[in-house]
């Protein structure tokens, strides 16, 4: 079934190296072959069945295409032509009439929904036909809520175009554009819920003490909280119960520890548990319901790897029915057709990374549609195993192995490879980095240390506060049990990971620098205090959680805990040979990250590596980029490490592997506002300022008298409704933080400032308890 994970981050990584491969060992696999294009992914079929759609390049880079249902793949037309970046997310609207995807600029994450009609003949001197932006917005994030069944031709969207930090609620017409604002969002909403008659039923706010609220939404637009859970627990809506009075939600409130499917019930907040992991092991994972009847078709639990426990015995069968045709393989439900007569299957495993198929319900057809990576010899590959092993104080820790086909399991070399997030997980199944490192002759160790998801709330609350210490502990104590059992060389470790796991390769390196001999870090964090102080604006309902797991800047406790856990401040204990990697627009952790981390080298005459692309965010999209970034750290491996490398590579990724490597010489720390590398020093707050907040259509004037030195700042203000203290103020470039101690009316009020400065003036929120988030401008006085 299909399965879906969020992670707040994305999981990255890099491979391998040289000397001269054994007889057993398989041949060296092309690194094209693993990271290039596939000829064909992302297959959807329409809600009609008259069409399949599919991802493929389009002059070298992914794009949308389109074929009848029996006609072969010679005969599909392109849709979509963007080549700067691929296409990677597409959908049919509900009448099958426009093909919807989104897209960003070079990595930034903000993206625009855009829309195609199949039938139309391409544009003049284009080979598609044209697309039109239809959310059509300039620096804004949108995000889809809704898409209804009763009026196939809108979507509704969020867009933070209003507010950064916040996403009103948009109807958005597919064939026109149009859009009508449907609610601002000015009470910490999050996720928009409608019911199955396409009503906007429930809201999930997040409180400004990182509580998740599950908000009933009456007709009039009024809401009541009916539900409710901490910040180290876990609740949300799942779907509405086809009775239409009751929303399935997951829950571990208060004394359950992994997370279990509950009804709630809207109207009175009554809740009644339905399931949870009938071997009592980890959380619910997924719940699949049938469009067609809205009842559950299965619930799946993910353990070492997936269980199904199916409650539609009409599809239990048909999934039996494919299975005992494929045997063992992961069999999942990737689309189907508007009656669920045909559906888009696909079959893959830890050594296969898929086929896809087309399976009729009616006639139990299973045929082929192609083969992922086709070029790709499955039987080179290597099975991925679960192992488990206890760390620094005694928990059990979950981790994939993956060793190198045709070497003996004895003193191998090691790459350890730390998932993002790190509030996700690693699971069972095909992974490209995985086997492209085994194929160069490491053994791979992919850890679900604490803090990641799926084992309890226990078991992710245990990562709390333990960035580089006991989080670090999980990864160290999983290579000793490796050497301890003669698979691995101790003196042949390296680390690599993406976002989290990146800052886990520098963690590594800084407070265990005895353990490793190489370590890849792509968009690293580096200084937990910094990473906070520029997250997204749109992010913004999180950052009380962030500090609760990772740190509270704001206070002393807090602070000192970020500043010991923050690589870029223990640089002078790094002694292990070190390539960092980033993309210049990334969004989350920002290029000043891997900037301040090479300096810090650099500055101490210790050699670093450093790739940084300009067309990237987090994460690297474009083939050629991250064709060059795995070439770069395939040969930095084997160097270090000893593995198998490959020498060649074609000349545009040589080409750009040259464009993106940086002279460490020249780097500066980046604004954190801003993509480039040019040094920028705090913005000048100091001074007198009027500011003006808009209080749901009343605006209030306030007066602040701000004192700054160096990146911080207090000050006072006064205001015709009551007067206080500004504290705990932060600059960070151009970008404004602080605490305002208000006593409004007679009432101690605590009211959070953020905000971006340009020149004398100032915009930005105030949240407001009991009032929630409020935009403010200012200036000073002239």
């Amino acid at each position: 079934m299909k399965r879906t994970l969020v992670f707040l981050g994305l999981a990255l990584a890099l491979a391998a190296s040289q000397p001269a491969a054994t007889a057993q060992q398989p041949p060296l696999i092309d690194r094209e072959i693993f990271f290039d294009n596939p000829e064909y992914s992302g297959a959807q079929i329409s809600p009609d069945g008259k069409y399949i759609s599919f991802i493929k390049p389009l002059n070298g880079t992914m794009n949308v295409w389109v074929k009848g249902f029996s006609e072969p793949f010679s005969a599909a037309r392109p849709m979509t032509n963007d080549q700067k970046r691929p296409v990677r997310s597409y959908f049919w609207s509900r009448d099958g009439k426009f093909i919807l995807f989104v897209q960003d600029n070079g990595g930034d994450e903000n993206f625009n929904v855009y829309a195609v009609n199949p039938m139309d003949k391409p544009a003049a001197g284009s080979p598609v036909p044209a697309a039109r932006n239809i959310t059509a917005a300039q620096g804004v994030r949108a995000i889809i809520q809704h898409v209804p069944e009763s009026d196939p031709d809108a979507i509704y969207v969020g867009l933070n175009e209003r507010d950064k930090a916040w996403h009103d609620l948009y109807k958005v017409k597919i064939s026109t554009g149009e859009r009508t604002l449907i609610s601002e969002n000015k009470d910490r909403l999050q996720q928009m819920v409608f019911d199955h008659a396409d009503k906007l039923r429930m809201a999930v706010r997040s409180a400004q003490n990182g509580d998740t609220e599950l908000l009933r939404v009456d007709a009039d637009g009024k809401t009541a909280k009916i539900y409710d859970c901490n910040a180290f627990e876990d609740c949300g809506p799942v779907a509405f119960h086809k009775d239409n009075k009751r929303v399935y939600i997951r829950t571990n409130k208060g004394s359950l520890d992994l997370i279990e499917l509950a009804l709630l019930d809207v109207a009175t907040g009554k809740v009644e548990k339905v399931e949870g992991d009938p071997l009592g092991k980890v959380d619910l994972d997924g719940v699949n319901f049938s469009s067609v009847s809205k009842d559950i078709v299965a619930t799946v639990y993910y353990d070492d790897k997936p269980r199904i426990y199916f409650k539609d015995k009409k599809y239990e069968k048909y999934y039996n029915d494919i299975k005992k045709r494929l045997g063992d393989r992961e069999i999942n439900f990737q689309s189907a057709t508007r009656d669920e007569k045909k559906f888009i299957v696909v079959s893959s495993s830890d050594v296969d990374p898929g086929t896809v198929w087309v399976y009729d319900t009616g006639s139990r057809n299973l045929s082929t549609l192609y083969q992922v990576r086709e070029k790709l010899d499955r039987k080179a590959l290597s099975p991925m195993t679960s192992v488990r092993y206890k760390s620094s104080d005694g928990l059990e820790i979950q981790a994939y192995l993956t060793l190198p086909k045709g070497l003996a399991a004895k003193n191998l070399p090691l790459v350890v490879f730390p998932h993002g997030g790190p509030w996700g997980r690693d699971t069972w199944g095909y992974d490209s980095y995985a086997q492209f490192l085994a194929n160069r002759g490491y053994a791979v160790l992919q850890p679900n240390f604490r803090a990641s998801t799926g084992f309890g709330k226990k078991f992710l609350n245990a990562g709390n506060n333990e960035w580089g210490e006991k989080m670090q502990d999980d990864i160290t104590w999983g290579i000793r049990y490796l050497v301890d059992q003669g698979m691995v060389d101790a003196k042949r470790v390296g680390i690599m990971g993406g976002s989290y796991g990146g800052y886990a390769a520098l963690a590594g390196v800084t407070f265990t620098p005895d353990v490793y001999a190489a370590s890849v870090a792509i968009v690293p964090p580096s200084n937990l205090q910094t990473l906070l102080d520029s997250i997204p604006p749109y992010w913004e309902a999180i950052r009380e959680t962030f500090y609760k797991r990772m740190g509270d800047p704001r206070t002393p406790e807090g602070l000192a805990q970020m500043k010991r856990q923050s690589p870029h401040l223990h640089a002078d204990k790094i002694k292990t040979p070190l390539m960092i990697v980033q993309g210049a627009n990334d969004p989350r952790v920002k290029q000043r990250e891997s900037d301040q981390i090479v300096i810090a080298l650099r500055d101490r005459n210790y050699p670093v590596e450093y790739i940084l692309a300009p067309d990237e965010g987090h994460g690297f999209a474009r083939p050629v980029n991250n064709m060059a970034m795995v070439a770069a750290a395939e040969k930095f491996l084997a160097k270090h490490l000893g593995g198998r490398y490959q020498t060649t590579m074609t000349p545009e990724v040589a080409k750009r592997l040259g464009e993106i490597t940086v002279d460490v010489s020249k780097v500066t720390v980046a604004d954190p506002g801003s993509s480039g590398s040019s040094a920028s020093g705090p913005a000048s707050l100091s001074g007198k300022w009027t500011m003006t907040v808009d209080a749901g259509g009343q605006l209030i004037d306030l007066n602040l008298e701000i004192t700054q030195a160096d990146n911080d700042f207090t000050g006072t203000m006064a205001s015709p409704v009551g007067s206080g203290k500004i504290e705990k103020g932060k600059v960070d470039g151009n970008k404004v933080t602080g605490t305002i101690q208000a006593d409004v009316q007679g009432s101690p009020t605590t009211i959070e400032m953020s905000g971006t400065l340009v020149g004398d003036k100032m915009k930005g929120t105030l949240n407001v308890p009991g009032f929630g988030t409020l935009p403010f401008t200012a200036a000073r006085p002239r």
